[in-house]
This record gives structure tokens, sequence and C-alpha cells, in this order.
């Protein structure tokens, strides 16, 4: 399986996921979290979202890139949504603080995984 093919299946895992998480927030979780608790699921539910869309778009133009900086960025953008997202998503089911101060790492990722490639777009498919 090439990478590109991997990135692709992973981005609409993530989607997939995320429009599950969705719903069980608006049907299942709505009326028993609070107002703070639920606004961070949702927030988790959106970043999830918006970045399995970006890890999409970029899968989809991934020989516009140069290749190694678009597999280190495809990688950083995974890790960073998975870490971001999963720390909430666990923070608001058990309550442990520890995961919400985990979150900056995960947002730190992604931060890192879209500059990457902004070079690899930069530099373009020259291999």
């Amino acid at each position: 399986m090439t990478a590109q093919k991997l990135f692709l299946i992973i981005s609409l895992f993530i989607l997939a996921s995320a429009v599950g998480a969705g719903a069980f927030g608006a049907h299942g979780l709505k009326d028993s979290l609070s107002a703070q608790h639920f606004a961070t699921f949702e927030t988790a539910v959106r970043y999830q979202m918006y970045h399995g869309l970006g890890i999409l778009m970029v899968s989809i133009g991934q020989r516009l890139f140069q290749q190694k900086a678009w597999l280190f960025g495809q990688t950083l953008l995974v890790i960073g949504t998975i870490l971001f997202s999963t720390t909430l998503y666990f923070y608001i089911g058990t309550g442990i603080r520890a995961f919400a101060i985990a979150t900056p790492l995960g947002g730190s990722a992604l931060i890192l995984g879209w500059l990457w490639l902004i070079v690899g777009a930069w530099k373009g498919n020259k291999e």
C-alpha cells in the first residue's frame, strides 16, 4: 500500500469517527455534560473534522509536494489530530485533568504539520 493511499484511508476513518462522535455528543452526551464540557467536546469534534478534511486534501494533492516533507507533514497531522481530539474526549469522559494538559501537544503537532507542509509545497515535487 502506498503512503498516499494509507493517509487517504486514515483521513476517511478520522472523518467517519468525527461524524460518529458528533452524533454521539448531540444525542447521547448533551444532556449529561455541563455546558463547558459539552463545548470542549464540540471543539474536539470540530478539530477532528477540520483536520481530517485537511489530511484528505493533502493526500489527494500529494504530487504537488516535496515527498519527504509531505510524508512528515502528514504524519504530524495524523498524530496531532488523534492526540488533540482524543485527549479532550478522554478528559470529558473521565474527568482526569492530565488528559486536558496533554492536549496542547496535539495542537503543536498540528501547527508543525501544517508549517512542514508549507515547506513541502514551496519546494514542490522535485524528487
